[in-house]
């Protein structure tokens, strides 16, 4: 999937649109995608002056987008918004800094009526850098809509 794709699937958009382009996928199961991390975002203004890192809470983030890409491209999904409703085990291995890019996979599991499962993980020149396990929430999209 490339940009314009994941747009059309994913409610989000700048600054807080956190994939540039999905690599593999298996609608409902699982998703790679990936991230280049310029120096440009947003939160590295603050986060931090002098020594830019990128937020855990984005990574964790970026993780629920991918899965959201897996979950939302499948048939049985389509036209609805998936919600980050929980996570769980989620651990930082090493720091995130402009010039990386992130590698995140994202695999589905124990979808039941509007509630699921997933674990992601977040690599860096084939290196972990975030990994953990999430819940989303379904909802039809009119719902979620401002």
């Amino acid at each position: 999937m490339n940009i314009q794709e994941i747009m059309r699937i994913l409610p989000h958009r700048y600054p807080f649109l956190l994939l540039d382009r999905i690599v593999e996928l298996r609608p409902g199961k699982m998703a790679v995608g990936i991230k280049n991390i310029s120096i440009n975002e947003p939160y590295f203004a603050g986060h931090f002056p002098g020594q830019p890192i990128m937020p855990g809470v984005m990574m964790i983030e970026a993780m629920a987008q991918v899965g959201a890409c897996a979950l939302l491209a499948d048939e049985l999904f389509q036209g609805q918004l998936a919600y980050l409703a929980g996570v769980d085990r989620i651990r930082f291995k090493r720091l995130v800094i402009p010039g990386d890019t992130l590698t995140i996979r994202t695999e589905l599991n124990n979808i039941k009526g509007k509630i699921g499962k997933g674990k992601g993980e977040v690599k860096v020149d084939q290196q972990v850098v975030c990994a953990g396990e999430f819940i989303f929430a379904l909802t039809p999209r009119e719902v979620g809509q401002i």
